[in-house]
């Protein structure tokens, strides 16, 4: 597969249907809850932070300068949603504030809150948004009276792009409105070939009036920024940033291409991975890897006029035949191959239309530019009209 690379030969845009996080296909992990911390007892009161089950209700968040979506996960109060460039999770915190008196200690107050963070940023930029929110939807007693700030910092291939922006807010539990603070970061992975990841944290400080203040922080670690796409024809190298573990997806269009989406439709249905975000394709760069992928699958393509030799999974992937199984085919491919064969594991080859062969290079090429498919990195093909 080989051919120009025409960016408007990407025929529509990866899916932005969000997904959670699949664990063992995370290239980053997001930082649990905080655990219990409680501040030191001044004059006898002290105030407890805790993790605590967030809410079903969805966050108004009036003062954020994007709303939260509401596709944030919060199953387990820690697992992550994400698209190819924005991720966001929900947990909860519970603030309890307690007093002592003659030896005896009575809670005084609850707060219970949801919060909400949310990472965004952009496959041509160097910098991404870790917005946060507190969304109080339940209290009694001194806790309701708490007020909240926090600040940003970072760890990893990255530094804080200017100054937090989260003002003193009050934590009254009026309308589950979410109080909201938001901060930027920066990569330095900006050398050509470069790959840097970045943890960043807001750490939160809460006061209680004629308490002493306590703390609690909050982490996100699911972007990822390079310069290691390289240039795509007259397009530039340039830096951005995704989420690695998020599977976007290329459709091939029917009317455009019908061998090409034919071969790969009934490719797929034959139980191919590829079609799914729970069983992607995953990009392979190494070129000797490549070149057996391809060689295995059509080494032996008979010569047709005006046909080439097409193979799925993509010759670009780990799921070629270089890294195990056996060819198979349908009937017309005119390929000396089993045909009727189902199953994960191989890879079909076919003959089809050798423009449409030669497109597709050019398709996927644009595919991996446009979001930042880097080697690993999973990715779906669709089909389209």
């Amino acid at each position: 597969m080989s051919g120009p690379v025409d960016p408007a030969d990407v025929l529509a845009k990866p899916s932005s249907m969000p997904l959670v996080r699949p664990g063992a296909k995370a290239t980053q992990s997001s930082a649990a809850a905080p655990q219990k911390t409680c501040a030191p007892v001044s004059d006898s009161r002290s105030v407890c932070i805790a993790p605590a089950k967030p809410s079903s209700r969805q966050a108004l968040a009036p003062q954020a300068i994007v709303p939260f979506p509401s596709w944030c996960a919060s199953s387990d109060g820690s697992a992550v949603a994400g698209t190819r460039t924005a991720a966001c999770r929900i947990t909860g915190l519970l603030l309890t504030t307690t007093q002592t008196v003659n030896g005896s200690t009575r809670v005084t107050g609850e707060l219970n809150m949801d919060v909400y963070d949310y990472t965004y940023g952009a496959v041509d930029l160097p910098n991404w948004i870790h917005q946060i929110g507190l969304s109080p939807w339940s209290g009694w007693g001194d806790a309701v009276n708490s007020t909240a700030t926090g600040t940003l910092s970072v760890a990893g291939d990255c530094v804080v792009n200017g100054a937090s922006a989260f003002p003193v807010q009050s934590l009254s539990p009026i309308n589950n409105t979410s109080r909201s603070g938001e901060a930027s970061a920066a990569t330095t992975a900006t050398a050509v070939g470069a790959v840097g990841e970045c943890t960043t944290t807001w750490n939160l400080r809460f006061q209680v009036p004629n308490y002493p203040q306590a703390t609690a922080s909050s982490a996100m670690a699911e972007i990822m920024c390079d310069n290691a796409v390289g240039a795509n024809g007259s397009r530039p190298a340039r830096v951005g940033c995704v989420v690695p573990w998020y599977p976007a997806q290329v459709l091939y269009s029917q009317s455009r291409y019908p061998d090409l989406a034919s071969h790969v439709s009934r490719a797929q249905g034959s139980g191919l991975p590829g079609a799914t975000i729970t069983n992607p394709l995953n990009r392979n760069v190494d070129q000797a890897s490549i070149d057996l992928n391809r060689s295995r699958a059509c080494g032996d393509a008979p010569s047709i006029a005006g046909k080439s030799c097409d193979e799925y999974p993509l010759a670009s992937t780990f799921q070629g035949l270089a890294f195990g199984g056996t060819r198979r085919t349908f009937s017309g491919c005119n390929i000396n191959a089993p045909t009727g064969v189902t199953g994960s594991s191989g890879a079909s080859a076919c003959m089809i239309t050798a423009t449409e062969n030669n497109a597709q290079g050019g398709v996927m090429a644009a595919f991996y530019y446009d979001y930042r498919v880097l080697h690993s990195d999973p990715f779906r093909v669709g089909i389209g009209s």
